[in-house]
């Protein structure tokens, strides 16, 4: 159960540092910020092995998890324009 709350708050940090870096008047609440932050850096990990950037049972990291929640949180806002 700690692991999960661990979780929840790594990710709305990084969604929160996502929103900060990418321009633009994102309105999410504390659950899409961290799905956001989680994702991206699930994201991050998958593109990242893809890459060979990381070993298969390797966790992505800080700054590509950050990388990877601004890149959702772009496509949120084309899927909201649209």
């Amino acid at each position: 159960m700690l692991s999960f709350l661990w979780m929840v708050l790594v990710g709305f940090f990084i969604g929160l540092l996502a929103r900060f870096l990418k321009p633009g008047n994102d309105k999410l609440g504390f659950l899409l910020t961290s799905a956001v932050g989680i994702f991206g850096s699930i994201l991050a990990g998958f593109v990242g092995r893809y890459m060979g950037f990381y070993g298969p049972y390797e966790t992505a990291g800080f700054i590509s998890s950050v990388i990877g929640a601004i890149f959702l949180l772009a496509l949120l806002q084309y899927i909201k324009g649209r």
